[in-house]
């Protein structure tokens, strides 16, 4: 099923992102992670993208997996970054083979020691084009990233939302946010992106904490910030992972609970191939429901709220 159509449905999305795994057993450790997350029956699940070689196939073989085997609806990720546009088709024909309804278009990371993205000869060189190349030949539900704490390219938010407005008019039927923690910087997102003119749903994308230093890698890559006194509280457990993962998925379902309660069409969870938290997270907000309290007050003090 397509995903806008998903988003059409008067209930919150849930979707959670999996990465293609370098090995054989990192790719059985997936499945087990697919399994057991299946029983909360997610919206789709979403599959990222490596240029070139096993990594792009990992993308197919894994997006195409986990729909056939697990009646999960699929999202490929698919990036600009090393290939051709007769390159790009051929990726797209076999999503399309494979019954995969929904592609992210991306432009992709600068390639590993260079500062810069250029385009490959004969290729495309942002993810406007990408989704106007998609839109224009193939069928696809097409989604979009957004930055809500800036893209580190952009030289400001307006310049930012000026080029997200592009994907849009390209043919992105939704976005999904880079992992952010403090919900004010999506909510502010939002306000600036409809004040912009950007109408389609916009997923906040949250992560679950399991290893404060991983995910402190993580944000240094994307530029995405940690509420100081988050990395306080981090920093207080003295490294213990399991009071790490205990206060990451007491935080990250603090967080979804605000997200859901005050109107955001879902959750997209960066799982990073892992289960218990995001299981636990979403766990919670099946039971606690709080987008039925869309409008009122939400049940505890909110996070990131003055």
């Amino acid at each position: 099923m397509r995903i806008d159509e998903i988003l059409s449905k008067d209930k919150p999305v849930f979707s959670v992102e999996f990465f293609p795994p370098r090995t054989p057993e990192g790719v059985e450790g997936l499945f087990e992670t697919v399994a057991a997350l299946e029983p909360l029956d997610p919206d789709f699940v979403s599959v990222t993208y490596g240029a070139g070689g096993a990594t792009r196939d990992g993308t197919v073989e894994i997006a195409t997996r986990i729909k056939r085997d697990h009646g999960l609806e699929a999202m490929a990720h698919l990036s600009c970054v090393g290939e051709t546009r007769e390159g790009l088709a051929e990726i797209l024909d076999r999503f399309e083979a494979a019954g995969i309804e929904n592609v992210l278009a991306l432009r992709g990371d600068p390639p590993r020691g260079e500062a810069e993205f250029r385009a490959p000869e004969g290729g495309l060189s942002s993810a406007a084009e990408l989704a106007a190349f998609i839109s224009k030949r193939y069928g696809f539900a097409i989604g979009g990233a957004c930055f809500p704490e800036v893209h580190p390219e952009a030289p400001s938010l307006e310049a930012d939302l000026a080029y997200l407005k592009t994907k849009v008019a390209a043919g992105a039927r939704f976005l999904i946010t880079q992992l952010f923690f403090d919900n004010r910087v999506y909510f502010r997102f939002i306000d600036a992106a409809r004040e912009a003119g950007i109408e389609v749903p916009i997923i906040p994308g949250v992560i679950p904490i399991a290893s404060y230093a991983q995910v402190a890698r993580i944000c240094d890559l994307c530029d995405a910030s940690i509420p100081a006194e988050l990395s306080a509280s981090m920093d207080g457990l003295g490294g213990d992972p399991e009071a790490e993962t205990l206060l990451g998925v007491a935080y990250a379902a603090q967080q979804c609970e605000e997200l859901l309660a005050r109107g955001a069409p879902g959750i997209h969870f960066y799982a990073l191939n892992r289960a218990p938290g995001t299981r636990a997270v979403l766990s919670a907000l099946r039971a606690s429901r709080p987008w039925e309290r869309v409008g009122g007050e939400p049940a505890s003090a909110p996070l990131g709220v003055e």
